[in-house]
């Protein structure tokens, strides 16, 4: 029978099929409710595609998911050497890159179907990341399907969405439900009460098909009643295979159904007869999972266990069987050590594969059956949880395993593990601003671990001792102490240690103006060369952040472009947090005020540390106060409680910078002096050059006099040294367009605070326009511009004024420097504009865009 009101979703699916087999691939996600026919969709395309290569894969809801579970199921189908990576303990980069060729076909057309993706481990999601990056080049075709219904805020799903819809190569498909007409269509000839039919199943094509199935002439209530219904006519030996095939899952391979209950092939025929089966490539599985899942739920609990029990043993008995899916039978039929061993397993085989969330699920299942286990198993077990759930950035929760593990070990006497967790112990409670309780777990560690034997874990608490000093601004104990540590890594040829002290002995001469580059590159280096991902994503991270606070700011672009795919491709979330960050801390030093807000409100989504959150929030506030936001006080207040909770000088005072500003701008130069001067002697103990230069003219500008070291960034030292005219062109010349003007409007001049008005208009900022419009009316000048219209400044599109003008004209065909011209603006600040524009609007191109400005009524504003 063909599909109701879908020929237009076919129709688009076989145009994106041309556009690909012509060698411009395409990304296509297809959502929908459960129930709503994207299988059917897809199916009913796949059979009009000819001799198109067809790699079909699915994710899994009945157990906790395997990592990469749709690859592997494709490998089984394709060559030689994808089946081989599959099969062995292959990197996720190799297999990737492999699978990658295998859909590159010279010629003709690869078909990519991926279902079920809400169920998605996380390696799965960064291999979908993955293809969809580099698709658009390819001859290939890749469907994935999911129901959106089901992905909430903060599902990983809707993070990787959004980083693939921006794609030039990705198109959507949303199913709607079917309508009445449908549905009276479907129930023709029958004798249902079709509108009461199409208002219980809200036009939902699996649910109305079921209840058509039912012979009694009335809708079921529930999806799970049409179902159940369906079951309840077959005889009785083949509701229980669908029993036993509902426990198995996706697949249900011939071989494993027999081990688990012989049925008859008159039962199978039943079940495929009635339509709730289906044998698709050598195994059954139910027509629907809502079918599967309803039957299942009926089972009762003694005969369910039975089932998992018999599963379980015949999969053991095969080599290879997936550990997650031993795993969850075991636990379903009450078998703790089987369940405590396969979890175990499981777990191992995701964190390998870096699919964080699945590893922690699974360690969470074998720590509820290892109660009875061995002490140093457990503990062991502990540490591996604890460390999961660090890199998904639940310090709260990695805190309380770590502590657990600690009492082992405690117990049992083992000092070197007690040391070692110590140590782990004060990296999440610094991630969590317990700095107090940081810097005592670490001392600890140091203190239990000295006294043993030379090792690695001494190594490594010299290397943590070395970064909370250099946290705390005790610069000379940092340096010592990393300088030890390297001297041990290298005796003992530990990279991990060698990468983490380098990079926090390069952080800490950088931050008192020494040259620590070189260490900063080593530790990359190493990390990189000894595949050490964690450190890697680290090295990354600082060398970023020191070259933004360095004011190399093309140089930190670099390292940003090189470190955020590193991090996103090999799951690295807390550091991608960190990297986000300081970017957006760049973004707002290049003008690029919007991009730096939607960045880090976008990261802000996502689950992040306290101290990650305190960081990204840095960005979004400094914006905020310089455009003039209501609701900055109280977050400005919010995070000088963070901030002092670290008691990192670092954190307070950037928080302390921009409260200054605000209270500055607000017209009180007082309170901004006051807020400066309670940490800043702390800051000149710190040495930051940075930090005490800004220090320095936001005290000046707050009227208040201070002594200041001599050695600062160009901009500060001439701005203090009485020349801010010579301060702004130093801040022109490093791109920092606001700095620039603010530097420049200090110094009374009439040209220079026009100059400063325009470029404060430009960012939108309007309390420093208006401080500029006062000192200009003091001058006497005339012709003081005055800010955007107020039937201009409120945008539908949420876009700033400057941002609505280029988009009325992008829409009206400009190109870009036709753009420049009309608006008076370089030809880099309109590609800005259109930046930010496209992602402010969700789009891919400068047409979407255009389409978005007519669907607002932009074109008719004058």
């Amino acid at each position: 029978m063909s599909l109701l009101e879908r020929a237009a979703f076919l129709e688009s699916l076989d145009q994106y099929a041309k556009e690909a087999a012509g060698g411009n691939g395409r990304l296509v996600l297809v959502a929908g409710e459960a129930g709503i026919g994207k299988t059917a969709l897809v199916e009913e395309f796949s059979r009009r595609t000819g001799d198109a290569q067809l790699l079909w894969g699915a994710c899994d809801g009945a157990f906790t998911p395997r990592p990469l579970g749709p690859l592997f199921d494709i490998a089984e189908t394709t060559g030689v050497e994808l089946k081989a990576l599959a099969t062995s303990d292959a990197s996720r980069q190799d297999l990737f890159a492999t699978f990658l060729r295998v859909v590159d076909v010279p010629s003709g057309l690869s078909i990519v179907v991926v279902e079920d993706v809400h169920w998605a481990d996380d390696a799965t999601l960064d291999w979908l990341r993955y293809l969809g990056r580099r698709v658009a080049s390819k001859r290939t075709l890749l469907i994935v399907t999911y129901r959106d219904d089901e992905i909430g805020e903060e599902h990983p799903l809707r993070i990787v969405i959004g980083d693939v819809a921006r794609l030039r190569s990705t198109r959507r498909i949303s199913l709607p439900p079917l309508t009445e007409e449908a549905v009276r269509t479907l129930a023709s000839g029958g004798d249902l009460d079709t509108a009461e039919l199409y208002r219980l199943t809200a036009g939902n094509p699996f649910f109305v098909t079921e209840a058509l199935s039912m012979p009694s002439g009335t809708v079921p209530p529930t999806v799970r009643d049409a179902t159940m219904a369906r079951v309840a006519r077959l005889p009785a030996g083949s509701r229980r295979t669908l029993e036993a095939i509902a426990v198995i899952g996706v697949p249900a391979e011939p071989w494993l159904l027999k081990a688990v209950m012989a049925p008859a092939a008159a039962a199978l025929d039943d079940c495929l007869d009635s339509g709730t089966l289906v044998s698709d490539a050598g195994a059954y599985r139910f027509r629907h999972e809502l079918a599967r899942m309803a039957q299942e739920a009926s089972i009762p609990a003694h005969r369910r266990a039975r089932l998992h029990a018999a599963a379980l043993r015949a999969l053991e008995k095969t080599a290879g069987t997936d550990h997650a899916r031993l795993a969850h039978h075991a636990e379903e039929a009450g078998d703790a050590g089987a369940a405590l061993r396969h979890a175990r397993e499981a777990g191992q085989r995701a964190a390998r594969l870096a699919s964080h969330r699945e590893a922690v699920a699974q360690y969470e299942r074998a720590r509820r059956f290892a109660d009875n286990s061995d002490p140093a198993e457990r503990a062991s077990l502990h540490e591996d949880l604890a460390y999961e759930l660090s890199l998904l950035d639940r310090w709260e929760e990695a805190v309380e395993v770590r502590r657990a593990a600690l009492d082992l070990r405690r117990r049992l006497g083992d000092d070197l593990r007690v040391g070692d967790n110590l140590r782990w112990l004060s990296r999440s409670l610094w991630r969590l601003c317990r700095g107090r309780e940081a810097d005592g777990a670490a001392e600890e560690a140091l203190a239990v671990l000295e006294p043993l034997p030379p090792g690695p874990e001494v190594a490594w608490a010299y290397a943590n001792l070395a970064q909370q000093r250099m946290i705390n601004g005790r610069t000379e104990d940092a340096i010592s102490l990393a300088e030890h540590a390297v001297s041990l890594a290298d005796n003992l040829q530990e990279p991990g240690v060698l990468t983490h002290a380098l990079n926090t002995l390069g952080c800490t001469m950088l931050n008192v103006g020494r040259d620590g580059w070189g260490h900063l590159k080593r530790s990359l280096k190493v990390a990189l060369e000894a595949g050490l991902e964690e450190h890697a994503a680290r090295a990354y991270t600082n060398l970023h952040q020191v070259a933004v606070e360095d004011f190399r700011l093309a140089q930190a672009d670099r390292y940003y472009l090189d470190g955020m795919p590193y991090c996103e491709g090999n799951d690295m979330g807390t550091f991608g947090a960190c990297l986000n960050a300081s970017r957006g801390e760049w973004l707002v030093l290049m003008g690029r005020w919007d991009e730096a807000v939607s960045l880090c409100n976008s990261a802000l989504q996502r689950p992040v540390s306290p101290i990650n959150r305190l960081h990204l929030l840095i960005p979004v506030a400094c914006v905020q106060v310089r455009r003039g936001e209501p609701q900055v006080g109280g977050l400005l207040d919010q995070m000088l409680q963070t901030a002092e909770g670290t008691e990192e000088i670092g954190w307070i005072a950037l928080v302390s910078l921009l409260r200054a500003e605000a209270n500055w701008l607000a017209g009180r130069p007082d309170a901004g002096a006051e807020e400066l001067l309670r940490v800043y002697e702390r800051v000149l103990a710190l040495g930051h050059p940075g930090l005490i230069g800004a220090f320095g003219v936001w005290l000046q500008r707050c009227e208040a006099l201070v002594d200041h070291p001599g050695d600062l960034p160009a901009p500060y030292a001439r701005e203090l040294s009485g020349d801010p005219v010579g301060a702004e062109g130093a801040w022109l010349a490093l791109g920092c367009s606001y700095e620039a003007a603010l530097a420049g409007a200090q110094s009374g001049d009439e040209a220079a605070l026009r100059r400063a008005l325009g470029t404060f208009l430009e960012l939108g900022a309007e309390p420093p326009a208006a401080w500029v419009r006062r000192a200009m009316r003091r001058l006497g000048a005339k012709g003081i511009p005055r800010g955007p219209r107020s039937a201009t400044r409120s945008s539908p599109l949420s876009l700033t004024p400057r941002e609505t003008d280029v988009l009325v004209l992008i829409a009206e065909g400009l190109q870009n420097a036709e753009i420049s011209s009309r608006l008076f603006i370089s030809d880099k600040t309109v590609e800005h504009h259109v930046t930010s524009i496209l992602a402010k609007l969700g789009v891919g191109s400068r047409f979407a865009a255009a389409s978005e400005a007519v669907r607002a009524g932009l074109l008719h504003q004058t």
